[in-house]
């Protein structure tokens, strides 16, 4: 009875009155994640990226040659373009300025219409408007008609009327924005890098155009002691800033991307057309073992592929097969070549523009349109059989690096059918160094990577058996940027990393593209955990190499961390602290020695094994106090750089970037 009276209740609650009605950008501020992806760090960026896409998609309509970001020392953004000036006229149906109906109306701007441009990122139209809803303050500018047009808007609604505030002579929009905090509660902060990562790479997309981009925030300089004895930072006024163009496009693209590999062929192969879609496309082989390709699609980066990344594929293949079987060297060859081995060693870029492009959703990482695979297929394989024809000895060695990939391949299955029959699927148990945990619940269970078998004793002395496992790794493992596929599955260090997680070697899909079965992944974090010294995070870094060579769905859904063990201990009597910095060291020492170097001692961790079981559990691996970082990809372009860089063969990039990023690092004797 009580139950009918509740269900009774309820359903006279929920009436005509109860449906709610958002108006305006009152729906993006209640679901902004629906619109920008999240409200994170990644978001907040993404704000920049729409209002520079907006200038973009000026430039690519042949009205715009300059864009410059600025980051000013509120953490505002102002994006700056010599465009047309968005339109400030009344708007026949809405009856007001039409400045005001782009920045407040979702799906509001001149995009849908083909005349005014021929291809747009910002496809929904949502863009500016999304980045008004978001900011607490928006100030919009426009040169246009020989005046100055400004509004105001705040959380997505005008605070002022379209003001004429002077004359000028030239054209184009300034948008200044400031992220409302009420929205982005993790951080307000805009990171200079992550901005310039994207600027650099619309640069290459977009040859002619000069992107540049100004920080004008305070840089921290040094941490002085103030009258009272307290810390406190200095800092000075340094304008950051760089200078993004890019005379020949793609062709530098790949010069960039290829900055740490040794070339097989001293020129990327470009491909141009312009027949039914705009297709612009570079590629370079390189005597490495991976294979790097990266799709656009007006300027978006579809991180998941489509039709123009299919149509690639199979035209490479196609002319490739074409020049080998023309020319006879694929005789003595003996192998069977599958679509891979074309691509082994391979670095390409592919964009395309299309006038209607049809994406999956918002976020727009995956090409659906069906024409556009058999414009770029034939496209890619008539400049790649023109330059196989015109470069005979380039064409050998291109065919017979194909044909070694093909040999490896088939060495490689076999390494991998090895580590199959080892894995837990088929019931032959697990490393011998593993000590498991008892939870089976892989949502709660942890595995360690753990550096040596001494720190493994540790590790397993000090861990909660419930829920963390450790597996001990010997010394360093294969380099996988330098080792071909049949050498990391030989590798007893790289089975029993396979055969602890409980996954099969990734396997590709009707696209061409490898993915790890997850469904039986045994553990959903993963730590890496090795020494605080040079060797640890070397052997990190080789890790971190093969996950993302070869394990790349663990750190996309967000299962890879690094533990971060601390670097001191500062003690004095029985009073002690545990110190990750060295601010932190430097703090506890100051305190605990009020002002002399009396009193208190340091020690130094240099290695996991100088920890008993009882610290280690207490720093590292307690959930409770220990400090795990995840292991993120928010830009693959720039990652995948990194890691060739560092881990692969080309000395001079390597030491280039350690001359420019180890300003503060610490020898130890």
């Amino acid at each position: 009875m009580i139950e009918k009276e509740k269900m009774i209740e309820a359903e006279e609650q929920y009436s005509a009155n109860s449906i709610q009605v958002l108006e305006g950008l009152e729906a993006v501020r209640k679901r902004p994640s629906m619109y920008i992806g999240d409200i994170s760090e990644r978001g907040l960026h993404h704000l920049v990226y729409e209002v520079v896409d907006n200038s973009i998609d000026e430039a690519m309509g042949g009205f715009c040659d300059r864009i410059d970001v600025e980051v000013l020392e509120d953490n505002s953004v102002r994006v700056t373009d010599n465009g047309r000036g968005i339109p400030t006229g009344m708007h026949e149906k809405e009856h007001r300025s039409a400045l005001e109906v782009v920045l407040t109306v979702l799906h509001a701007g001149g995009k849908f219409s083909k005349s005014n441009y021929k291809v747009s990122g910002g496809l929904h139209g949502v863009g500016v408007s999304c980045v008004n809803a978001l900011s607490d303050l928006l100030v919009a500018e426009v040169h246009r008609e020989g005046q100055v047009f400004v509004q105001k808007y705040s959380k997505g609604k005008p605070i002022s009327e379209v003001e004429v505030t002077g004359k000028c002579s030239d054209t184009g929009t300034i948008i200044t924005f400031h992220p409302d905090p009420e929205i982005f509660v993790q951080t307000t902060v805009y990171k200079y890098d992550t901005l310039a990562n994207r600027l650099r790479e619309l640069a290459f997309l977009n040859k002619g155009i000069r992107i540049s981009l100004t920080d004008h925030r305070e840089q921290v300089d040094e941490m002085v002691l103030d009258e009272n004895g307290d810390k406190k930072a200095t800092g000075r006024k340094i304008d950051k800033s760089e200078v993004f163009y890019s005379e020949k496009g793609l062709r530098e693209f790949i010069d960039y991307l290829d900055a740490g590999a040794e070339k097989l062929i001293p020129e990327p192969i470009c491909v141009e057309s312009d027949k039914i879609i705009p297709i612009d496309i570079a590629l370079q082989y390189n005597t490495g073992f991976s294979e790097k390709i990266y799709s656009y699609v007006n300027n978006i980066n579809t991180i998941e592929g489509g039709t123009h990344l299919q149509g690639f594929k199979m035209g490479l293949s196609r002319a490739m097969k074409a020049y080998a079987d023309k020319n006879g060297l694929l005789e003595k060859a003996k192998v069977d070549l599958a679509p891979e081995d074309y691509r082994e060693g391979l670095t390409a870029v592919i964009s395309v523009k299309v006038q209607e492009p049809q994406f999956e959703g918002q976020t727009k990482t995956k090409l659906g349109n069906t024409e556009v695979t058999s414009a770029v297929s034939q496209a890619t394989s008539n400049a790649i059989g023109i330059f196989l024809e015109e470069n005979p000895k380039l064409a050998k060695l291109i065919i017979e690096k194909i044909v070694l990939a093909a040999t490896a391949r088939n060495a490689a299955r076999k390494a991998r059918e090895m580590v199959q029959r080892k894995t837990v699927l088929t019931g032959s148990g697990l490393p011998g160094k593993l000590a498991d945990c008892s939870d089976n619940d892989p949502e709660r269970c942890e595995l360690f990577l753990v550096e040596g078998d001494s720190a493994g004793g540790t590790a397993k002395q000090g861990r909660d058996r419930r829920y963390q496992a450790i597996l001990p790794l010997r010394g360093k493992i294969l380099n996988v940027e330098k080792a071909a596929e049949g050498r990391a599955f030989d590798s007893q260090e790289i089975q029993n990393i396979y055969t602890a997680l409980g996954v099969r070697v990734a396997q590709e899909d009707e696209t061409g593209e490898k993915h790890l079965d997850l469904s039986r992944l045994r553990y959903h974090k993963v730590i890496i955990m090795t020494d605080a010294d040079v060797d640890g995070s070397h052997i990190a870094c080789l890790i971190l190499t093969f996950f993302f060579r070869y394990m790349f769905d663990l750190i996309k859904n967000g299962y890879v961390y690094l533990a971060t063990p601390p670097l001191y201990l500062v003690k004095k009597g029985k009073e002690e602290e545990y110190c990750w910095t060295e601010e932190q060291r430097e703090d506890a020492a100051f305190r605990m020695g009020k002002g002399s170097d009396k009193g208190y001692t340091v020690q130094r961790y240099k290695g996991l094994g100088e920890m008993s079981d009882e610290q280690l559990w207490q720093t590292t691996m307690n959930p409770a106090n220990r400090r795990l970082r995840k292991i993120t990809i928010d830009n693959a372009i720039q990652a995948e750089r990194t890691f060739s860089m560092l881990m692969g063969d080309d000395v001079p990039p390597r030491r280039q970037f350690i001359e420019e990023n180890a300003h503060y690092a610490n020898i130890d004797a």
